[in-house]
């Protein structure tokens, strides 16, 4: 049998076309940031680059005395529907925080960022009031009746909402994350932005986790479409997360130790991760806490939290007890409707988890032995590569992207001749007549768009009928903009485990900054060296912050161990060490320090340079 399976994947390589020789995925990156301009719902701005799309949706929440004008349109329909839109925005900030240098260097960060503020200015108009959030604009069954532009929809527009007697801790525990998330975004660019974004992911995290019930068992015409089929405990640990990592607010770290078990954060074993059910994106972000030395009294469920993080990437790399199906040509298969949005939302964790593991010199450990984070990021790629063109079909799954790929995708609005061309009205049935039922390609193209993508034996059929393939969905894109990024640009450059901030979006005169001075090394103790270098400033609120690097280094020939520092004169977060009182050690997972080897951490704070100093240590 395991001859005839070599034979087999031999055969399968030999029908592939020849052209392997890698992808422009800085190409792709721009290509794809398009298609949240094609989803584009409200008022236009002038910077609009997908020129044949219109304003629209010009009176929504018009009827219920609520301005929600504005957000993003799901996918081939013209439904605002409030949980994928959040799932969305946060994995497009997720993206912008961990490869916000790469994104710039493709220049392609500008346009990230105006992608999640139409999506953020939306959720603020969309929650009035701390315990009000309208999750839903058009209604699914009436909008699916029609084939309509949506510059010119006459399908109802009805808001819905959830409130105290309508809870929806699913759908307020995502926009919380998304917000918060998105908070970190701005936090440079934008400070006043940020802070409002943070306040309303305070309030909605609240109003999820004290009234708390499934948002599809109040806003009930959601359930046919965007079910919760999880319920809403992991988005409420994933809110927790989220915020936890916005404000470095110890009480979001202790609800993930607090309620990590009895929520099911390390309960559950993932083979999948999208937007309704979130327990591997927190398992992974909780892992990541505990890599940096951050989980405290938490560890032991900490370390629970990142043994399922790791099942969740063995079994994609078919490593572990319990692997996820692929397809011949070797795509990751979970359903036949839209297989797409798994594809690219387990691509993405397993591109920052990769470089988790690389940051913290660890390796994956699966069933079948430790794995180096290496095959993490091959994996990532190689998905990747299938989408843009890299299987059996040679067919790109990117709209736009290559010769051969979709022409006749599952959109209403790529579908039908643009209203700024054409403004005959289309009817409600007459679009289905006229338009749906065309054989020829799209009139407008819809670039960048990820489409559902093929069946479990890499079959695919380019009709416009054929949703379940030919559907794109903003969640297919969102998770791709961070791996395109990071497989555009290299290695990353930098250490994933600390805080990278995204340089500003608009270039300002840049304000006098006087250095504090920095002495290398700082300080030395026997056979610790200690250097510390600033790698960062700016001013915020007339205050001038400063970002330093400060490195250990292990002189002598034996290993470290036990090794506590004493920190004087530090006034703010700091990042990569252990803390008990105002002693610092190695972090958590980090039993010793190799003879040879440093350690980094980081700190920032409005003053020169922290007092840094061994207090005591053990040679092995």
């Amino acid at each position: 049998m395991k001859n005839f399976a070599s034979v087999a994947a031999l055969l399968l390589l030999l029908c592939f076309p020849v052209a392997f020789s890698g992808h422009d995925y800085g190409q792709a990156l721009s290509k794809s940031l398009l298609f949240f301009e094609a989803q584009r719902s409200g008022v236009l701005p002038r910077n609009q680059r997908v020129t044949w799309r219109s304003h629209s949706g010009l009176n929504d929440g018009k009827s219920s005395g609520v301005n929600l004008v504005g957000g993003y349109y799901d996918a081939g329909d013209n439904v605002k529907f409030g949980l994928p839109m959040a799932f969305t925005v946060t994995m497009m900030a997720w993206s912008v925080i961990e490869y916000g240098n790469q994104l710039a260097a493709n220049g392609e960060l500008g346009h990230s960022i105006d992608a999640i503020k139409w999506g953020t200015d939306y959720f603020i108009k969309a929650h009035p009031e701390p315990n009000v959030l309208y999750g839903e604009v058009g209604d699914g069954n009436t909008d699916h009746y029609c084939w309509q532009r949506p510059e010119e929809m006459t399908t109802d527009r009805k808001a819905y909402r959830i409130d105290p007697s309508n809870p929806g801790s699913d759908l307020a525990g995502e926009t919380a994350a998304a917000m918060a998330a998105a908070s970190i975004v701005f936090r440079r660019s934008n400070p006043a932005y940020s802070r409002l974004l943070l306040t309303h992911a305070y309030q909605l995290f609240d109003f999820a986790d004290k009234y708390r019930g499934k948002y599809d068992s109040s806003i009930t015409v959601a359930r046919k479409y965007y079910g919760s089929v999880s319920g809403y405990n992991d988005e409420l640990l994933w809110a927790a997360a989220w915020l936890y990592q916005a404000s470095n607010n110890q009480f979001y770290l202790d609800y993930l130790g607090r309620n990590g078990d009895s929520m099911g954060g390390t309960g559950w074993s993932m083979t999948e991760f999208g937007w309704d059910v979130k327990y591997a994106g927190v398992q992974t972000l909780v892992a990541k806490f505990l890599m940096q030395g951050k989980a405290g009294r938490h560890t032991a469920v900490f370390q629970k939290f990142q043994q399922k993080a790791d099942f969740f990437m063995c079994s994609l790399l078919g490593k572990g007890s319990r692997n996820i199906q692929k397809t011949p040509g070797g795509l990751i298969f979970r359903q036949r409707w839209n297989n797409m949005q798994f594809v690219t939302s387990a691509s993405f964790l397993t591109t920052v988890y990769s470089d988790y593991l690389t940051s913290s010199r660890s390796n994956l450990r699966c069933a079948a032995g430790n794995v180096a984070p290496s095959q993490l990021l091959s994996f990532a790629k190689s998905q990747v590569d299938y989408i843009l063109g890299d299987n059996p079909r040679a067919t790109s799954y990117m709209v736009g992207y290559g010769n051969n790929f979709p022409q006749r995708v599952h959109h209403r609005g790529s579908s039908i001749v643009s209203y700024k061309v054409d403004r005959s009205f289309v009817t409600c049935r007459g679009g289905y007549a006229t338009w749906f039922s065309r054989k020829g390609s799209d009139p407008n193209l819809l670039t960048g768009a990820i489409v559902g993508g093929p069946d479990a034996y890499d079959n695919f059929a380019d009709r416009r009928d054929n949703y379940e393939q030919t559907e794109p969905a903003t969640y297919n894109n969102a998770p791709l903009l961070g791996v395109l990024a990071r497989l555009s640009s290299g290695h990353s450059g930098y250490s994933q485990l600390l805080p990278v901030v995204p340089a500003p979006v608009v270039v300002r005169r840049p304000m006098p900054i006087r250095k504090p001075r920095v002495t290398s090394p700082v300080r030395a103790s026997g056979p610790v060296a200690i250097v510390q270098k600033m790698t960062g400033s700016w001013v915020s609120k007339g205050r001038t912050y400063y970002r330093y690097s400060t490195t250990v280094i292990n002189k002598s020939p034996r290993a470290l161990k036990s090794l506590n520092l004493s920190i004087k004169n530090l006034y703010g977060p700091i990042w990569g060490l252990s803390r008990s009182g105002n002693s610092f050690g190695l972090p958590s997972w980090m039993h010793s320090l190799q003879s040879g080897k440093s350690l980094e951490f980081v700190y920032i704070h409005s003053s020169t340079p922290a007092n840094v100093a061994v207090s005591s240590y053990t040679l092995a």
